[in-house]
């Protein structure tokens, strides 16, 4: 060969493998496959081209390539690793194991075939051998052995262990994407998003192909509730590995809470069809079709995981929050068998006790019910963080901060747009049928429950040296910024939107923060779900959350939060007089139409039949009480609570005060 082709050839080489070190992969294996087919004989670039298609998942093809290069160069060190790697990927364990032999006893420095050597004799269950190749590599390359050291103690939860020894790596290696990725995982881990993006972001900048890191900064992104960023990671992620599960699978369980459901949908499909028995996608897949009303398709999903996990509670209880499901005999006592196991997780067990407190409620059978409530309420409770007496005091700054005086002085403030419409109250009070009998208008959008305005109200700092902290410090806010935190409400809650001039956000829990909701739209409405205090704390009781709501899982805390609950809503009609609208769920159920016009009258929305039809419209329903809102109103869950009554004495007792005459009697 000329000097000036073996120069154009080292050229193209290295331009190739500058791209395949870029992340751009597709580009570097085309510019491999051109220059291979001018000079068939380059044999770099041809084990090049074979890296590149094992990158693009395409190990036949692969194989093929490198099968070529090795039989041309037999001495050939990396391309029989590389070959080797191929075989794998496709579940030829044997022949792998024989390909990374051949590349060792060419080269015995190879630490990363020794490595990969292991896994592949782990496959096939030769447990001893595997071992001794994991410990060669480990002698070969000392950060790969501390990085093991540090994920055992990352899965033992030695979790300060783990952390020295990531940074000890990083110090020696700065560009270590392992020891990048793992440490982010516990500075995720750990509450320090600010940190695990950082630590990503440097790993992808090294590596932009570094799949696992990316799901990672999706996760880390979603958690921040950074959807639009996190979805462009996770798509990045499988357009650059599209046979990745795990980038399909966290794809999906990012674009559901990102309200992009039929997106999800198709994510988890995705990730099936390349493993069908992934446990995780079947469920998300389930939760997903629940959302979009396609029951039958929800409930043959949820099944499907658990014949592949019978074990999984979470499974059970999906099954059951679907509220409609009726559980059949062998269901229940497939169930009962887990919650005594053992050996079964503390998680597992909750979900299955609340999966079998509905299953028992099913039938009637209330003080069986009630035992599997109180059990799994009882183990919840040691999950969880609440403070009541915190809770108490947070709510007597709120109100000493938010007095008639503060509101004078600040009419008029506030951003005025009219838009948002809030749903608040005391979570199973009927705030899903009033959103969906709104979001069945045609000025009107349901959205979710969206915690953009709670966390607007923690950035809410004061400017002077007291460095005080919401709620105190709204009495150092403006006409300007009051006007600005309002805009950012609006801005932050567009992603959920489409095209209509209203929209819903129906998080309970916004009911502690009305007075600052006030101060930065003005012009929004509240609506405040009211139900009797009994059926609404029993209904809570019944209810496993999947987040938040930490109140719910001790009959005292919960009757001692409703009082706090109306504690406040009397502080704002007070301070706020007829800025709530105040919504009984008795009276839906009484008179449904009587309601429905009082509720739109106040929303300043025309009459629109549909409200009255709310039942039939199609639209995504993310709470627990989606199934229900989609029939009509129905009496049953009026009084449910003396299903219970013998079980409430304590709950009774501190609700006594506020109870209705009806309620006590």
């Amino acid at each position: 060969m000329k000097a000036d082709d073996i120069a154009r050839s080292r050229r193209v080489f290295e331009q190739a493998l500058d791209l395949l070190q870029g992340g751009r992969t597709e580009a570097a294996a085309l510019l491999c496959q051109r220059a291979v087919e001018d000079d068939p004989l380059d044999l770099n670039l041809r084990a090049l081209h074979g890296a590149a298609l094992l990158k693009l998942r395409r190990p036949h093809d692969a194989e093929a390539e490198l099968r070529r290069v090795v039989r041309a160069a037999p001495g050939f060190a990396k391309a029989h690793e590389d070959l080797a790697c191929a075989l794998l990927a496709q579940g030829r364990n044997e022949e792998a194991v024989s390909a990374f032999r051949q590349a060792l006893s060419i080269d015995a420095r190879l630490d990363s075939a020794w490595f990969r050597l292991g896994k592949a004799l782990a496959l096939l269950g030769r447990g001893a051998e595997a071992d001794m190749a994991f410990e060669r590599a480990f002698e070969l390359s000392p950060s790969r052995r501390a990085l093991a050291l540090a994920a055992e103690h990352q899965r033992e939860g030695r979790l300060e262990e783990a952390e020295r020894i990531y940074r000890d790596v990083l110090r020696g290696d700065p560009d270590n994407v392992d020891a990048l990725r793992l440490l982010a995982l516990l500075a995720r881990k750990a509450g320090a998003a600010d940190d695990a993006e950082r630590l990503l972001r440097r790993a992808l900048d090294i590596t932009p192909d570094f799949v696992a890191a990316a799901v990672e900064l999706g996760g880390v992104l979603k958690d921040q509730g950074r959807f639009d960023e996190a979805i462009a990671c996770l798509e990045g992620a499988v357009a650059s590995e599209p046979e990745d599960v795990q980038a399909w699978f966290h794809l999906g369980a990012t674009l559901g809470p990102a309200g992009r459901n039929e997106r999800a949908v198709d994510a988890y499909r995705r990730a099936l069809a390349l493993q069908p028995e992934h446990a995780g996608a079947l469920l998300g897949l389930g939760h997903q079709l629940k959302t979009l009303g396609r029951y039958a398709e929800a409930v043959a999903a949820y099944r499907a995981c658990a014949r592949l996990r019978p074990d999984n509670g979470e499974v059970y209880w999906s099954l059951a929050n679907l509220k409609t499901y009726r559980f059949e005999p062998a269901e229940i006592e497939a169930m009962q068998a887990c919650v005594e196991d053992p050996d079964l997780s503390e998680e597992a067990r909750i979900h299955f006790c609340f999966a079998l407190g509905k299953a028992c409620d099913d039938r009637r059978e209330f003080d069986r019910a009630f035992a599997h409530y109180e059990r799994g309420n009882a183990a919840q409770r040691m999950q969880v963080v609440y403070d009541p007496v915190q809770t108490e005091l947070v709510n007597d700054r709120i109100i000493e901060v938010f007095d008639a005086a503060l509101f004078a002085e600040r009419h008029g403030f506030g951003h005025p747009d009219p838009a948002p419409i809030f749903i608040v109250g005391m979570p199973r009070s009927g705030s899903t049928l009033i959103e969906q009998i709104l979001a069945s208008h045609s000025q009107v959008e349901g959205t979710s429950e969206l915690p953009d305005l709670g966390r607007l109200a923690t950035t809410v700092r004061a400017r002077g040296a007291d460095g005080a902290v919401y709620p105190e410090a709204v009495r150092d806010l403006d006409a300007g910024r009051c006007a600005d935190l309002g805009r950012e409400y609006i801005e932050r809650t567009a992603y959920h939107r489409g095209g209509r001039a209203f929209f819903i956000d129906k998080n309970p829990n916004n009911f502690a923060t009305i007075g600052f909701l006030y101060l930065i739209l003005p012009q929004a409405k509240i609506i405040d779900a009211r139900r009797n205090p009994l059926d609404a704390c029993v209904g809570c009781f019944r209810q496993l959350f999947a987040r938040g709501q930490a109140f719910t899982y001790d009959l005292l805390e919960l009757g001692e939060y409703h009082l706090q609950y109306l504690r406040l809503m009397a502080h704002w009609d007070v301070v706020l007089p007829d800025r709530v609208l105040r919504v009984d769920y008795e009276d839906m159920v009484e008179d449904l139409d009587a309601q429905v016009r009082r509720i739109l009258a106040y929303c300043g929305l025309p009459w629109e039949d549909r409200c009255l039809e709310y039942y039939r419209t199609e639209r995504a329903v993310r709470t627990a009480s989606s199934e229900q809102v989609r029939q009509p109103v129905y009496r049953g869950a009026v009084g449910f609570w003396r299903n219970y009554e013998r079980h409430l004495g304590p709950l009774i007792e501190v609700l006594e005060p506020v109870l209705p005459a009806r309620a006590a009697d």
